[in-house]
């Protein structure tokens, strides 16, 4: 595993120096940055700023580090996140019948690429237990009834909670989630098979062939109580003819699904993900 980095967001109004005087704070408390982005949105007046130092040699106690932060926060009227490298969030994946984007990051957070735990996979439909077998993750059936939709909710809000769970992923749900859930538990990420704000809703490919499109897509969003209409995350594309039926776009599309999906959380789970004003700053 690599060395332990600090990695610190920050958005504020925007002032000159601020650069400086984020830069300068690391460094008379001993910190070496590794990496520094900074974006100001002229016409909001913000600042932005995602800042990753090295935790050994840094000159405040981990420990004390959060209440530094904080003061600085306060300092500079900003809104900060804290989070170290070596910590590995606690992810829930939501799916229902389709296996390929499940697959795809259990795969990728066995090979390590994806830096987080799955203490459980959740399903509306059984048939993926035998792949969450394989990868010996505990999976949990909750049916969601078309008039029992509260309930099944619930159960999941529980088993979040019982899990300690720090975001959820829906991995081709297939479910909207009720105003209430999000409420309870905002931190989801959502993968849609259309290139938003394109195609929003049920069945995109077969209204992307109806049009005669030649790019179709996937994009990964921050869940909110508008359908398919979050933060966008990531967005990934492929070219399409008058030859491909929809079942060609069917196939061609989820190879831009676990591509989005897998992308998208990486950036989360890295912290270089800011969302501001209903969108995103990404720092890839």
């Amino acid at each position: 595993m690599s060395e332990a980095t600090v990695i610190l967001q920050m958005i504020c109004p925007d002032r000159p120096g601020l650069v400086s005087e984020l830069a300068g704070w690391v460094a008379a408390n001993g910190g070496n940055i590794r990496h520094a982005d900074h974006h100001t949105d002229v016409g909001a007046g913000l600042f932005l700023s995602r800042i990753e130092w090295q935790l050994m040699g840094f000159g405040i106690p981990r420990e004390a580090i959060a209440a530094a932060v904080t003061a600085l926060g306060e300092r500079l009227n900003a809104q900060v996140q804290l989070r170290f490298s070596d910590e590995l969030p606690r992810v829930a994946i939501l799916a229902s019948k389709q296996s390929h984007c499940l697959q795809d990051l259990l795969l990728r957070v066995q090979s390590g690429e994806l830096p987080m735990q799955v203490p459980l996979v959740i399903a509306n439909h059984p048939e993926l237990e035998g792949l969450c077998r394989a990868f010996e993750v505990p999976f949990m059936h909750v049916p969601v009834l078309r008039d029992r939709k509260s309930e099944a909710e619930q159960q999941i809000l529980d088993l979040l909670v019982e899990h300690r769970i720090e975001l959820a992923v829906l991995a081709k749900y297939m479910q909207v989630l009720s105003s209430d859930f999000l409420a309870r538990f905002p931190e989801v990420i959502n993968i849609h098979h259309s290139f938003l704000p394109a195609f929003k809703g049920a069945q995109p490919y077969h209204r992307a062939w109806e049009r005669g499109v030649k790019l179709i897509g996937a994009t990964a969003h921050y869940v909110t109580e508008d359908l398919d209409d979050g933060p966008i995350i990531e967005q990934t594309t492929v070219h399409v003819s008058h030859r491909d039926e929809v079942e060609d776009l069917i196939r061609k599309g989820r190879d831009t699904e676990r591509l989005a999906l897998a992308r998208a959380l990486r950036l989360h789970l890295r912290r270089q993900v800011m969302v501001y004003r209903g969108r995103t700053a990404v720092f890839a």
